[in-house]
């Protein structure tokens, strides 16, 4: 009786730590953490986004590190291209957000940026990043 009860204690600990795969629903929101301004990586974030927002998912991008100066006005001329198709994607609904520390860190005044960049706030960003059924992925 003794290794049944032991067994019935046990098994569902095993049970729950066998790892599940993530699945998205039809349309769960995405949320990229973009921290980079390399362009191949900026290019493939942006690619990978506007898939999935034209396939229905609601999609917030938030620009952190490296990744804020594609919000800027004093680069436009290096990431122009990027920011065509980041206020393309505004234009259609998708949100993207500023980090407001890494602004500072890398040196950007919030006058500098574009129009349609939100600057981000606990609420703003953890809204985004936690709303229900969210998945997240970052370059």
């Amino acid at each position: 009786m003794k290794p049944i009860k032991h067994l019935l204690v046990v098994l569902p600990l095993i049970i729950g730590s066998i790892a599940m795969p993530a699945s998205a629903g039809d349309k769960d929101p995405l949320f990229i953490n973009l921290s980079t301004d390399k362009l191949p990586r900026v290019d493939h974030a942006l690619h990978f986004g506007n898939v999935h927002f034209t396939k229905g998912h609601p999609l917030t991008i938030f620009l952190n590190g490296e990744g804020v100066l594609l919000a800027t006005k004093s680069h436009a001329a290096r990431y122009a291209a990027q920011q065509k198709t980041l206020a393309g994607m505004m234009a259609k609904g998708v949100v993207v957000i500023v980090c407001q520390f890494c602004i500072k860190q890398v040196g950007v005044e919030e006058t500098d940026l574009l129009p349609g960049f939100k600057v981000g706030n606990p609420e703003l960003t953890g809204g985004a990043l936690f709303r229900d059924d969210t998945k997240t992925i970052s370059w």
